[in-house]
């Protein structure tokens, strides 16, 4: 006659296994937060780089003294304002996120040099509180 076994998990054991794996669960849910803000920093600063090439582009495209689109007059500085989906104002409203600050630092003759700085949240002033996130780009045109 044979003898039968049967064979089964203690209570330990699947009690630690329960234990590491609650852990382990604790551990990754514990990352999420971080990466929802990584993932919504890598948006805004994918948005504000559009918006700043755009400005640029802008200014580059311009024949005259003031750009066709956001109205920038050279050698003066100018603040835009957008929302989410990259429409512009040029004053702070609800649905501002973004602020973007153009200013010209002195040139030689026929040269032209422009620094766009993008900030967010909109309503934060760079200049008296460091806001969220920014982005800032050089550009230099030529005028002749």
């Amino acid at each position: 006659m044979r003898k039968q076994t049967n064979s089964a998990f203690s209570l330990i054991e699947v009690t630690l296994a329960l234990g590491i794996a609650a852990f382990c669960l604790i551990a990754v849910l514990g990352l999420i937060p971080i990466a929802v803000q990584t993932n919504r920093n890598a948006t805004s600063q994918t948005a504000v780089n559009n918006i700043i090439a755009s400005v640029i582009t802008d200014m580059r495209a311009t024949t005259s003294s003031t750009s066709p689109q956001y109205g920038i007059a050279f050698g003066t500085t100018k603040t835009l304002y957008f929302d989410g989906a990259g429409q512009f104002t040029t004053s702070l409203g609800t649905n501002s996120r973004y602020r973007v600050s153009v200013t010209f630092p002195s040139s030689p003759s026929g040269l032209s040099y422009a620094d766009v700085k993008a900030t967010w949240p909109a309503p934060v002033d760079p200049a008296a509180t460091t806001p969220s996130g920014s982005v800032e780009m050089f550009a230099a045109f030529d005028r002749n």
